[in-house]
């Protein structure tokens, strides 16, 4: 594999296109900064102009989420997995309903692997851009995004409305439904009742990792953080371990899929049969299946990261076994 081919394979965190109507929320106060990134498959985004960086999917997606201080991403949830680590800032995630079932803040490298059939939330609570790294299950991600019946209600107010087939609508510029095609239908109080309302003490034990605790945990070799085996037991259709320099290693290896580096602390040398490159936070690396490949840190100073490789596991509900 050749130095160019590699690097259409990597996504720069400087070259990432951001998209601002990505959502339902768009529009609305409170929501209305946001900036949505797909980095490797079309993700979740309800908008036709939402730039895609790599089109192929390893059996998951990759995306990022920007919000300045105070932005707040609305209640929705997934069908598949939704993972979380904190790039930069400081971030509250909540959840239920209303949002108010429970809450965790969570701090740079943290990882979230948020329950599905939850509605989920998050802002960020720094003091500058904050940007959060996702993983979301399928090469779908589970067909699109199922919205707390309010934040419809209340987009609708600022001009945009979502239809049945899961597509934005601005009014405020004059764009109407089509003919034929209704709005998105709001969830019955039968159908909410499906949604559970865990409570902190519920979710953080089995879905949060602190960054200083899979620190202490790679010492010698790459910790398992989302598996079922790992810190974060789920067969969510991939798995995620986490390395340091303690845990890198030189010796070359491959995977028969494949697999996704994402650096969230110092720069990786990033190194395979046919060239090599180097790896900052924030960038996101695909390398394809049977490359043999080596990640290590490239200069002193703390270095972590993350790494991702599909299973066979099916994409879907988080796993209870």
């Amino acid at each position: 594999m050749t130095p160019q081919e590699m690097e259409a394979n990597i996504v720069r965190y400087g070259d990432l296109k951001p998209c601002r109507t990505a959502f339902i929320d768009a529009h609305t106060p409170g929501s209305d900064q946001k900036e949505n990134f797909t980095v490797i498959g079309g993700g979740v985004s309800e908008a036709a102009d939402q730039h895609v960086h790599i089109t192929e999917t390893p059996g998951f997606n990759i995306g990022a989420a920007g919000q300045p201080p105070k932005c707040r991403n609305s209640l929705h949830s997934h069908r598949t997995a939704e993972v979380f680590f904190v790039l930069k800032g400081r971030w509250r995630f909540f959840w239920g309903r209303w949002g108010k079932a429970g809450e965790v803040v969570l701090e740079e490298g943290d990882i979230f692997n948020i329950p599905t059939g939850i509605f989920r939330g998050f802002e960020n609570i720094g003091t500058d851009y904050g940007m959060i790294m996702a993983i979301l299950g399928g090469d779908d991600a589970g067909g699109g995004v199922i919205w707390a019946p309010q934040v419809i209600e209340e987009a609708q107010a600022h001009g945009l409305v979502l239809s049945e087939e899961g597509k934005l609508y601005d009014t405020k510029k004059g764009a109407d439904l089509p003919d034929g095609v209704g709005p998105m239908p709001l969830l019955t109080d039968d159908e909410l009742k499906a949604y559970p309302e865990p409570t902190t003490a519920d979710v953080i034990p089995g879905y949060v990792a602190r960054y200083w605790d899979l620190v202490a945990l790679a010492d010698k070799e790459p910790a398992q953080v989302i598996g079922e085996t790992g810190v974060l037991r789920d067969k969510p259709g991939f798995e995620v371990a986490f390395l340091t320099r303690a845990s890198a290693t030189p010796e070359m290896h491959e995977h028969d899929r494949p697999s996704v580096l994402m650096p969230v602390k110092g720069h990786w040398h990033l190194t395979w049969e046919g060239g090599e490159s180097t790896l900052a936070p924030g960038d996101t690396a695909l390398v394809p299946a049977n490359v043999s490949h080596t990640a290590t840190p490239s200069m002193s100073g703390e270095a972590a990261l993350y790494h991702v490789v599909g299973t066979d596991d099916p994409a879907g509900a988080t796993w209870t076994g």
